[in-house]
């Protein structure tokens, strides 16, 4: 009995002493240290010049900074079995943060615990650093002496790196974590974690972070027809001597430079914002006059201004009197004037067989005819994303490049296509690239079709299968953005919706339901009006351009192709449609 228990607590001592035990930390021993197996070589960090030593050349140009290094050559080889035993990967790999003197980058160092598994046959650890959409890697080597063995217990022990310093604030990395030897076939020998480090005003501060300070307080009054707007300044640490201010709604955009004068008030600036249209919502952006500077978004409700006409205070009573006798007067004298006139008008009309009738229509359908001119204000024509889904064939993916083509000649916008910028989508990334062509655009327009509402089968092509869920996460990020700025109350008009002939409104995702949608190509001239800010029809005028009309369109070649490439589109998804069937059946 009292056996078993002094057995129990032996046991169990060095578990109960390990989990309270300092941290393993890497000291510096030579490699004839190591290879003797020397006790004062327990955990020791292992150089490039031990490297080059044991294997007689530089193995950075050889190999790269990060192999499994050869096990035999820098533990010796007087027991060839002492490189062949599995090791599992470690557990609990974290990373911590260093407090250094440096602001522009940050300082980790990664620690984690042995396994349990083959623990007794564990040589050392390898840990490399790589980040993440990057080439260079940084790597560390620990070795334990030939004649250390590890009890169980020491899968309890907590074992660190060295620092890995100059890592680029507000980046991801991968850290990986190897347990050595490793031998042939087995892959169950490391562990990674991908990490993000700190920002700068993580770090430093927020008032010491150029690329990330923004106006925190923005403050907007109207008096009149006069809008002002206040906001703090940036510290003078910073450098920062100017700002922009940027408002948008209904396709225009008012953009303002703000340099404030720093002698006056060197804490806040106000600036007028002029040119805004009364009774209407617009949303602002305020930032640093600097490269990918953060900004910060208000919204401004201009309201309408009360314009009372001048009246004198006090009228005398002979001028009262006089008055209206003056104005019934005038009115006589012209009803009579417009009598003798209209008389004479008629009698020349009967001399020269002239009908009045026909004289009406005539300035009536001059009237029609009166030329509607663009906005002046925009300088640059508005700047049109296409979004759409792949998932319904290459003939669905021409109509809609067709459609691209179209606008961009015959309806003065610039279209924004991933398939004419395919090499800055392939460097980016699809979602990147669209987040960037989002916030840059001036209008989103999402062609909506069958595919916005199917998944694509295991056995289908694995791109088209990575397209149809990229279409679909890019469908949700456009659908986020509308639902939250209809939850603040601003502008919709930056996005809109719209099927081809072939389609039906039910392939228009729910998320999509608040916004603009049309029909194409017979709402091109409602297209056309969203994209420029004119209205179809007004008093006495109506908007009338023959190559955008439902008729007229096609009379020019790229209307043409649209029309051809629509009509394919639809042949091919009824096709599409019935083989579907069929293979139901």
């Amino acid at each position: 009995m009292w056996g078993l228990l002094y057995l129990f607590l032996t046991l169990c001592q060095p578990l109960c002493c390990q989990a309270t035990a300092a941290p393993v930390t890497p000291q510096s021993c030579s490699l004839d240290c190591i290879q003797q197996g020397s006790p004062a070589c327990e955990y020791c960090r292992i150089t490039r010049s031990d490297v080059r030593k044991a294997l007689g050349f530089n193995s950075i140009e050889r190999f790269g900074s990060c192999i499994p290094w050869p096990c035999f050559e820098l533990m010796g080889d007087e027991d060839p079995k002492i490189c062949q035993h599995y090791v599992q990967a470690p557990n609990d790999v974290k990373v911590e943060f260093l407090n250094d003197s440096n602001s522009q980058s940050d300082t980790i160092i990664v620690s984690w615990k042995p396994s349990y598994y083959g623990i007794a046959f564990l040589r050392g650890f390898q840990v490399s650093l790589q980040a993440l959409g990057g080439t260079s890697v940084a790597c560390q080597l620990f070795l334990f002496h030939r004649n250390l063995s590890l009890p169980a217990s020491h899968a309890q022990r907590v074992y660190k790196s060295d620092p890995f310093p100059g890592l680029s604030l507000g980046s991801q990395y991968a850290v990986t974590v190897m347990a050595l030897p490793v031998p042939e076939k087995w892959e169950r020998f490391y562990r990674s974690e991908i990490f993000s480090t700190r920002s700068c005003a993580e770090k430093n501060g927020f008032e010491q972070c150029k690329n990330d300070w923004y106006p925190e307080h923005i403050e907007v009054q109207q008096e009149g027809s006069a809008i002002t707007v206040t906001f703090n300044l940036a510290p003078p640490n910073l450098g920062i001597r100017s700002y922009f201010s940027l408002c948008y709604a209904n396709g225009r955009k008012k953009y303002t430079d703000i340099i404030p004068d720093l002698t006056t008030n060197k804490t806040h600036h106000s600036y007028q914002l002029s040119d805004l249209q009364e009774g209407t919502n617009y949303t602002c952006e305020i930032a640093a006059n600097e490269v990918d500077a953060v900004r910060k978004m208000f919204n401004v409700h201009v309201m309408h201004t009360q314009k009372e006409d001048p009246s004198p205070r006090s009228v005398t009573p002979s001028l009262a009197f006089i008055l209206p006798l003056s104005l019934v007067a005038v009115a006589v004298l012209g009803g009579c004037l417009a009598i003798v006139i209209r008389r004479r008008s008629k009698l020349q009309m009967k001399k020269f067989d002239i009908q009045p009738d026909i004289i009406n229509k005539h300035e009536e359908a001059g009237n029609q005819e009166e030329l509607v001119s663009l906005c002046k204000n925009r300088l640059t024509p508005p700047r049109l994303l296409i979004c759409y889904s792949s998932y319904d064939g290459p003939a669905h993916v021409k109509a809609v490049m067709q459609l691209g083509a179209f606008i961009q000649q015959h309806m003065a916008t610039q279209v924004c296509l991933d398939l004419w910028d395919s090499l800055s989508v392939a460097e980016e990334g699809s979602m990147a690239w669209h987040c960037r062509q989002i916030r840059e655009s001036d209008f989103v327009l999402v062609m909506c079709s069958r595919g916005f509402n199917q998944r694509p089968k295991p056995e289908d092509d694995d791109g088209d299968e990575d397209q149809a869920y990229s279409s679909d996460a890019i469908i949700q990020l456009i659908g986020a953005e509308v639902g939250r700025a209809k939850a603040r109350g601003q502008d919709l008009s930056k996005y809109m919706a719209a099927i081809f002939e072939y389609s039906e409104e039910t392939d228009i995702p729910t998320e999509l339901r608040l916004i603009s949608h049309y029909m194409l190509t017979g709402d091109l001239p409602l297209l056309f009006s969203h994209l420029h800010g004119v209205a179809l029809h007004r008093p006495g005028a109506y908007l009338k351009i023959d190559h955008i009309s439902e008729k007229g369109f096609a009379k020019v070649p790229a209307g043409a192709a649209l029309q051809w490439a629509i009509y394919e589109a639809g042949m091919a998804l009824e096709g599409k449609g019935q083989h579907s069937l069929e293979e139901g059946d």
